[in-house]
C-alpha cells in the first residue's frame, strides 16, 4: 500500500519521492524491520490472549511416552502463536510489497491457505485435548489442493488463461543464457546448487514429472517445517537462516545483470520474493524473542505449516527446489527421520530407528538438554546456509 502510494505520488503529482523506496532493497529491510518490530511489540498481547483462551500445548504420548516427563513443564504454554508471525508477514506484504505482482498474491495466498489450514487443527486440539487435531487425510489434502493449483498456474497455459484477469496475473518469464523462456517452459527446468546450467529440463509430457515435483516441494516443505517445531526455538531459528539466503537469491535473480554475472535464471519481479522472505526472517526473529528457551509462546501448526509452504512456494517460483533441500537441510533430516521411523515400526515387527521421532526428540532422550539440542541443530543449519551462499559462486 505504501508503495503504490509513493508510486502514485511520484508519478500523478510534484512530490519527489526518494528513489531508493522504489528499490527491492530498501524494501527487504523495511519489511524485515516492520515485522520484527510487530511481533515484538504485539508479542505479549498476543500471548496474554492465547493464555486467556487456554491453547495449551498438547503432548504427544502414544508413540514417545517419556515425551509427556521430559516436556511437562510445556504443557500449560500457549500454542498458535503462528497468529503473530503470520498477521505480521501480511501487514509487512500490504504496506511494502508492489499488490500488482502474480508472486506477492500467490504468497499472500500460500500464507492465509495453509495459516487457516493450521489454525483449524491447532483449534480442534485445544478444543478437545485428546484430539489430534484434523484428520491427516483431510489436512494432506487441502495442501496438496494448493500445491496442485500452483502447479496448474505454472505448468498449464490452459489453466493459466483461465486464470488471467486483465493481463496482470499471467505467470512470469524467466530469462537464462541470453534465451527468454515463457512460465511453461521456464518452469520445466530444475537448477542444482554448484552446477552450472539447467540440471534437468522438462517438456511436453514430462511437465507432469514437474507438476509432481511441485507438490512434493510444496506439501513436503511445509509438514517437514510442522515436524520440527517440537523444541523451543528450533524451528524459528533454523527458518531465518533459510528466509535469508532465499531472499537473496531472489534479490539478485530480480537484476538481470547480475544474474548475468553469476550465471543464474534472472526472473523478472522476484524481488518481490525477497521482499516477502525478509518480512518472513523478521518475524521469527522477533517471535524467537519469545519462543526462545524457555519458551512463552509456541507457532504451532498455524505457523509450522504456513512457513514451511510458503518456502516450499518460493522454492517451486524460483526454481530452486534443490537448493531448499540443501539450505534447509535440518527440515529434510527431521521429516527423513520420521518415514524411517514409521517405516522401521511397520516393516521390522515394531523395531525403532531412533528413541524417538523426529530426530530432535532422539537426542532430547540420549540426554542432551533441550538448548543444546536446539543451539547445535542451529549450528548445522548455519552451516548449510553457507554452503547455499557459496553455490553463487561456485559453480
Amino acid at each position: 500500500m505504501i508503495y503504490l502510494f509513493l508510486q502514485y505520488l511520484s508519478l500523478y503529482t510534484a512530490v519527489k519521492v526518494p528513489t531508493a523506496f522504489f528499490y527491492s532493497s530498501t524494501r527487504m529491510i523495511l519489511a524485515a524491520i516492520t515485522t520484527l518490530l510487530l511481533t515484538i511489540l504485539m508479542g505479549p498481547r498476543v500471548i496474554s490472549k492465547l493464555y486467556s483462551l487456554k491453547t495449551g500445548q498438547s503432548i504427544r504420548v502414544e508413540d514417545c511416552p517419556m515425551l509427556a516427563e521430559l516436556h511437562q513443564k510445556k504443557k500449560e504454554t500457549p500454542t498458535m502463536g503462528g497468529i503473530l508471525i503470520l498477521v505480521s508477514m501480511l501487514i509487512a506484504l500490504v504496506l511494502w510489497m508492489d499488490l500488482r505482482s502474480p508472486f506477492t498474491l500467490i504468497l499472500a495466498l500460500a500464507t492465509v491457505w495453509l495459516g487457516i489450514l493450521g489454525g483449524m487443527d491447532d483449534y480442534l486440539k485445544m478444543k478437545h485435548k485428546n484430539s489430534k487435531g484434523l484428520p491427516a487425510r483431510k489436512k494432506f489434502g487441502l495442501q496438496l489442493l494448493f500445491a496442485a493449483l500452483l502447479g496448474l498456474y505454472l505448468l498449464w497455459p490452459a489453466f493459466t488463461e483461465g486464470m488471467h484477469v486483465g493481463g496482470w496475473f499471467s505467470p512470469p518469464h524467466m530469462k537464462f543464457g541470453g534465451k527468454i523462456f515463457e512460465a511453461q517452459a521456464a518452469y520445466g527446468q530444475y537448477f542444482f546448487p554448484f552446477k552450472k546450467g539447467a540440471l534437468f529440463v522438462l517438456s511436453g509430457v514430462g511437465l507432469f514429472v514437474a507438476f509432481l515435483m511441485t507438490l512434493v516441494v510444496v506439501t513436503g516443505s511445509s509438514n517437514a517445517v510442522n515436524l520440527t517445531d517440537g523444541l523451543d526455538g528450533l524451528a524459528s531459528g533454523c527458518l531465518i537462516m533459510v528466509a535469508a539466503v532465499f531472499a537473496l537469491f531472489a534479490f539478485l535473480s530480480n537484476h538481470i545483470e547480475m544474474a548475468r554475472y553469476l550465471n543464474i535464471p534472472y526472473i523478472e519481479g522476484s524481488g518481490e520474493i525477497a521482499v516477502y522472505l525478509c518480512a518472513m526472517a523478521g518475524s521469527c526473529l522477533g517471535f524467537l524473542w519469545y519462543n526462545g528457551y524457555p519458551a512463552q509462546v509456541f507457532m504451532g501448526d498455524t505457523g509450522s505449516l504456513a512457513l514451511g509452504g510458503v518456502l516450499g512456494t518460493a522454492g517451486v517460483l524460483m526454481r530452486r527446489e534443490f537448493l531448499l533441500a540443501l539450505v534447509g537441510g535440518i527440515f529434510v533430516i527431521e521429516a527423513i527421520s520420521v518415514i524411517l521411523q514409521v517405516l522401521s515400526y511397520r516393516y521390522r515387527n515394531k523395531k525403532r530407528i531412533f528413541r524417538c521421532a523426529p530426530l530432535h526428540h532422539h537426542f532430547e532422550f540420549k540426554g542432551w538438554p533441550e538448548p543444546k539440542v536446539v543451539i547445535r541443530f542451529w549450528i548445522i543449519s548455519l552451516i548449510l546456509a553457507l554452503f547455499g551462499l557459496a553455490s553463487i559462486k561456485f559453480q
